[in-house]
């Protein structure tokens, strides 16, 4: 495990590695000035990797007072996303099938571990938060461990297509709202391009079968990815409500 911090943005943040079993997960890590302890969250990116704009947010976090840190779902490609595609398509779809659940959720998991043993976070308050890819990452993983106080999904796909799912088949992470074991809080474009309206419309009416409580938010006048300043679908009015009630949301259940 290795820890080398500087600060940065009035927070001390850095790369940091941690143990899976015999493996080594890289992430992002910052952690707020102070002795703590703090609550902390734990992100799952998009697809595109832990970008800056990703490690920007994880900086953001510790500023409101969470240890964060983002796990790099692709360690074992060595930080980057896949780079073997053709088209836009094909990137996306080699994305998920190298960040499936079935290996991404240990990761995010094997984080939790890592946090848990740092001396300022406390181990009773840690949450998730997840953007595209991630989004729906986040989702599973809540259905799997009781370690999660709350989640917060954004823009994460309902349904994997067949080219998304490792089984070559469509997959749907709807049927897990019953079997989550933390609060969930969902935040959608109303004009999102990527994701098909009527999975987000199905997500939304399945909302009353959760297990916990469950929250749906859809920004109007937002497209996907509406909440990274760097991508050409910034919106600033959508983007800056979805991290207020990120923010409530997470300090109602991890304060």
């Amino acid at each position: 495990m290795t820890i080398n911090l500087e600060t940065i943005d009035d927070v001390d943040a850095g790369w940091v590695h941690f143990p899976r079993g015999d493996q080594l997960i890289r992430g992002y890590l910052a952690v707020p000035k102070g002795d703590g302890p703090f609550p902390a969250v734990i992100t799952a990116h998009e697809n595109l990797g832990v970008t800056e704009h990703r490690q920007g947010v994880t900086r953001d976090l510790a500023r409101e007072g969470f240890v964060s840190l983002t796990v790099d779902l692709f360690s074992r490609l060595g930080g980057v996303s896949p780079r073997n595609y053709r088209d836009n398509d094909e990137r996306r779809s080699l994305a998920f099938l190298a960040a499936r659940d079935d290996q991404a959720v240990p990761d995010l998991q094997a984080g939790v571990e890592f946090l848990k043993s740092l001396p300022h976070v406390d181990p009773d308050r840690i949450g998730a938060l997840g953007f595209c890819l991630g989004g729906g990452t986040v989702m599973v993983w809540g259905t799997q461990t009781d370690d999660l106080k709350a989640i917060v999904s954004l823009y994460g796909i309902p349904v994997l297509p067949p080219e998304y799912s490792p089984t070559g088949e469509e997959q749907s992470r709807i049927p897990t709202l019953g079997s989550l074991r933390a609060p969930i809080q969902f935040h959608f474009g109303a004009d999102d391009e990527a994701i098909p309206h009527d999975q987000i419309d199905a997500l939304e009416a399945a909302l009353p079968t959760s297990a916990t409580t469950a929250e749906f938010y859809r920004h109007e006048g937002a497209r996907h990815a509406y909440h990274d300043d760097t991508h050409k679908n910034y919106n600033p009015q959508a983007a800056a409500e979805t991290w207020n009630e990120t923010l409530e949301f997470l300090r109602r259940y991890l304060s």
